[in-house]
């Protein structure tokens, strides 16, 4: 039996390999270190110190471990490459540039009211949102997964101020679940692609 010989990768398939591996590590850097501010902001509504500080604790060396899986050497090449829509990186911009303004206008708005409870889940809210276009425009599918789970811990934030638990306790709450979301979703870009 004959096997046909493999055939040499084209430059536009090394290209499409090198930036889907650094899409990839770029994510995994991204999630982390934002989930390690949300799991700072969260430990800050605990009620004990001890426990707080065992979060804080805690929280770098997940954060390490996930930016260390990205960074490994040997690997492997992520199972599929990206397909990236034209204007990809462009329209990106235009995402994390509304987020950012959407995420100072709840702010603003939160602290003018008198509510600044309503900050940690209208920001985990705004995050969720734009994570679904990210997920089209990354070709990162699974990062709707991440916007369902943000858009949830955003709600839970919601229902808890209704329910009169007090500022920290939503932080607590609203920062650790979203901080959670962020290492999974970073945990699986670094080790599945």
């Amino acid at each position: 039996m004959i096997r046909p010989t493999p055939s040499t990768p084209s430059v536009t398939d090394a290209e499409c390999v090198a930036l889907t591996r650094s899409l990839r590590r770029r994510g995994t850097v991204v999630l982390s270190v934002f989930a390690l501010v949300w799991a700072f902001a969260g430990a800050s509504g605990l009620a004990s110190s001890g426990a707080a500080l065992a979060v804080e604790i805690i929280a770098v060396p997940v954060t390490a471990a996930a930016l260390f899986l990205a960074y490994r050497k040997g690997a492997a090449p992520s199972p599929r490459l990206v397909d990236l829509p034209a204007n990809w990186a462009r329209s990106v911009g235009i995402v994390n540039v509304v987020e950012l303004a959407a995420i100072f206008g709840v702010i603003a708005a939160s602290n003018a009211s008198g509510h600044p409870a309503f900050i940690p889940p209208a920001i985990a809210l705004v995050v969720g949102l734009h994570f679904f276009p990210l997920a089209r425009l990354y070709d990162q599918w699974q990062y709707k997964g991440t916007a369902v789970a943000l858009c949830a811990a955003a709600l839970l934030g919601l229902v808890l101020i209704a329910a009169g638990l007090s500022d920290g306790g939503v932080r607590a709450v609203v920062g650790l679940a979203s901080a959670v979301t962020l290492w999974a979703s970073a945990y699986h870009v670094a080790v599945k692609g």
